[in-house]
């Protein structure tokens, strides 16, 4: 069975136009995304005692994904974020980052790690410190770079990552592919650039696959890119080509583009107090 566990970032993405909240955060969403895909998953992270720590924590239970590791964090909110739409676009209102930035790795924690094919953590996780421990744990580790494009923070995480996923939506086409070969020449052994409508690009250090969207009635797009990166790295640790896990990440991202929320579990929520 493959093995995969999610560490670091989690939040609670509160709609405010829908009045509702619903449990994320990359590495979250990646762990839960990744047992639905096939995986044995877990998630190790800290959540606030409050409203927000037992939604998430009860939707990973109800997923069957571990969280023996998880921390409940008294005196501290579990991390939340605005999302709204306006004009028919997507605008993140306020955020708070709470319990989910405070973790701090264990002797215990790293040992349970090192029972994992693979840890998916993020630039949201605060956890830039401790990649050096982790990386002496584990056969693989993922990273989700967001958009971040500065190399000072690139020297400081990439030497420690297998695989980094990247959006290059703002960077000029034209410029990609020396992007891909930049970041892959810091550590990383595969990079995958994502690129929302446009598709997606993976480079291995050899060759550049191309993955164009799979069309689909947009509801939502948010973890559309933790849905492609959840499923890209089951298939990849399966063994599957790289060009056919690209191929099924896109339609994995796709089919989470057809409902709120990055997997379900949505709560009305009181927009006075989020």
């Amino acid at each position: 069975m493959i093995k995969i566990i999610g560490v670091g970032d989690n939040t609670v993405d509160t709609y405010v136009h829908l009045k509702q909240r619903f449990p994320g955060g990359n590495a979250l969403n990646v762990a839960v995304l990744a047992k639905r895909y096939g995986a044995e998953a877990a998630y190790l992270g800290c959540v606030g005692n409050d409203d927000r720590g037992r939604l998430i924590l009860e939707a990973l239970k109800k997923e069957g994904v571990d969280i023996s590791h998880c921390r409940v964090i008294e005196g501290v909110p579990t991390a939340y974020s605005e999302v709204m739409v306006i004009d028919g676009e997507r605008v993140f209102g306020n955020s708070e980052h709470g319990a989910s930035t405070l973790l701090m790795l264990t002797e215990e924690d790293l040992a349970y790690i090192s029972t994992f094919d693979l840890v998916h953590t993020s630039i949201y996780s605060n956890l830039e410190s401790q990649l050096e421990k982790i990386r002496g744990h584990v056969r693989y580790i993922s990273f989700d770079l967001s958009q971040h494009l500065t190399e000072d923070y690139w020297y400081q995480v990439l030497p420690f990552v297998d695989i980094a996923f990247i959006s290059l939506s703002m960077v000029p086409l034209a410029n990609l592919e020396r992007y891909l070969y930049k970041l892959s020449s810091f550590g990383p052994t595969w990079v995958i650039a994502t690129r929302g409508a446009q598709g997606a690009w993976l480079y291995d250090g050899h060759s550049i696959y191309y993955q164009p969207t799979v069309p689909v009635k947009v509801i939502d797009t948010l973890g559309a890119g933790d849905a492609f990166a959840a499923r890209f790295l089951v298939d990849f640790l399966a063994g599957k080509p790289l060009n056919l896990a690209m191929e099924n990440a896109a339609q994995a991202a796709a089919e989470n583009c057809t409902h709120y929320g990055a997997f379900g579990y949505g709560q009305p929520y009181d927009i006075l107090h989020t």
